[in-house]
């Protein structure tokens, strides 16, 4: 592909994704990046070069830019690992879709998730946390952070909003990692087939007998009312329910394992949990565990050093260099847990911001502060280094996490 202009060459064009060596920081792949300007190349798996932006400015400015386009519909659009080969077919509510779509089914979801909406939910979470934390302190440690507390607590909140029945969990939280691991397009079709199967099942359930949560608003007033298609229900449940466990999940585990593996900091909080809030921003800075929001280029768009990404060519916003950039964070590379980090782009940036912030961070929060009250001597379990990362194709995170007190 062309450019306008003629580059520098870097030193080297990076693949994407990449890898992480250590679980907080960013592939080791990347780093020549951080300090050769804030637009790269960066080659995929098949061998297609896109852009790679990796400045905060940079990035906020696309992030707004009505010329990218999130359509995976559109045949130019990037494919970062095989199990997305079939994207196109897939029509994604909210992730997949441009405006006018794109705002007309956020404004369906929208009063859920609302500040006034998610703060009302407080008392629940606290109430699944204290229950998932006193279940640890009595079976006694050594244990799994991720089985054991990570994964159930968004698990059963997003059920609960949702009106989904959290018997079903173990089923739907397996679909939901393989879909997220598969290697090939077949396997992850497959497993979404079955998430689409049991969602269309529950959704005709709810229709004949309504409960109270999200999707049975959403049968009520929106299906029923003939605004939403069927599928179209189920594909944003199945969002929803992807979305709503695997990305918290992730930041418990892997923000507890960032704490511990940074004591000072972790002793801030034990001494002052009134930080908290401000630590789990910038734990969502420091470890950006969705790295890299995808997009194609609807027109040309031209570059403030001259440069021009042409129609048609794909752009990954790399979020773990973005949420690092030396010239919106001093001392980027290092957790500060009294850093004000909220201009962050752990959620996306513009119209495309995450929906689900609000309760993200109320989990998180609530999580955080009652882990660390109640278990003060929280510690690994085996050395840090043993401990097992997702691979960069995927949400970032921990396979386990081996702890005791």
């Amino acid at each position: 592909m062309t450019e306008a202009v003629t580059r520098p060459i870097e030193p080297q064009t990076p693949p994407f994704p990449a890898d992480r060596t250590c679980p907080y920081h960013p592939p080791a792949d990347y780093g020549p990046l951080k300090t050769a300007g804030t637009m790269h190349r960066a080659t995929l798996y098949d061998g297609r070069e896109v852009w790679m932006v990796t400045g905060h400015t940079e990035a906020r400015a696309l992030l707004t830019d009505k010329r990218l386009s999130t359509d995976r519909r559109n045949p130019a659009f990037p494919v970062i690992a095989p199990r997305a080969e079939s994207q196109s077919t897939v029509v994604l509510p909210l992730l997949g879709v441009d405006d006018p779509l794109h705002a007309t089914q956020r404004r369906m979801l929208i009063p859920s998730f609302t500040v006034k909406r998610i703060a009302a939910m407080r008392p629940q979470i606290q109430q699944i946390v204290d229950g998932l934390l006193d279940a640890m302190a009595e079976r006694g440690g050594p244990t799994d952070l991720v089985a054991a507390f990570s994964l159930p607590v968004p698990s059963m909140v997003i059920c609960s909003l949702l009106g989904i029945p959290y018997d079903d969990h173990e089923f739907f939280e397996e679909c939901s990692r393989n879909l997220l691991t598969a290697d090939t397009a077949r396997e992850a079709d497959a497993f979404r087939h079955e998430l689409e199967s049991y969602l269309l099942d529950l959704v005709a359930k709810k229709e004949a007998e309504p409960g109270d949560g999200l999707l049975d608003e959403l049968i009520a007033d929106r299906l029923a009312g003939g605004e939403l298609e069927r599928d179209e229900v189920v594909m944003m449940a199945l969002l929803l329910l992807i979305a709503g466990h695997e990305t918290t999940s992730n930041m418990i585990a892997l923000g507890t394992y960032t704490l511990l593996e940074h004591p000072e900091e972790l002793d801030a909080l034990r001494a002052d949990p009134s930080l908290i809030p401000g630590a789990v921003e910038e734990l969502l800075r420091f470890l950006s565990i969705a790295d890299g929001m995808v997009r194609v280029a609807l027109e040309d768009i031209e570059l403030d050093d001259g440069g021009v990404i042409r129609t048609g060519e794909g752009v990954i916003l790399s979020t773990s260099l973005i949420n690092r950039d030396e010239g919106t964070y001093q001392d980027a590379d290092g957790l500060d847990v009294r850093r004000s980090a909220r201009h962050h782009v752990a959620f996306g940036f513009g119209v495309h911001q995450c929906l689900g912030q609000n309760l993200a961070r109320a989990e998180l929060e609530i999580a955080l502060t009652a882990l660390l009250s109640r278990f003060p001597t929280l510690r690994l379990d085996v050395p840090a280094d043993q401990v097992a990362i997702k691979p960069g194709d995927t949400l970032q995170g921990l396979f386990a996490l081996p702890v005791t007190w």
